[in-house]
């Protein structure tokens, strides 16, 4: 996965999680065309740049918390 590739897979789950409809991590796994271990490194990316992002089981999606 190149840069720009990586760099548009996060812009797409942040948008998805702020919406809060990602779906489980296998379903974007599937969205992407990538392995779900990826997916959570890629959160994890964004979680490390500073985004509040987390995994709802409730909602079965990331969501953003907004009050952090």
């Amino acid at each position: 996965m190149t840069r720009l590739e990586r760099y548009n897979v996060k812009v797409r789950i942040l948008r998805l999680a702020s919406l809060e409809c990602t779906g489980p991590p296998v379903d974007l796994a599937s969205m992407f065309g990538i392995s779900e271990r990826s997916v959570k490194r890629i959160v994890r990316e964004i979680r490390n740049e500073g985004k509040s992002i987390r995994y709802c089981h409730f909602k079965r999606s990331y969501v953003i918390d907004k009050d952090l």
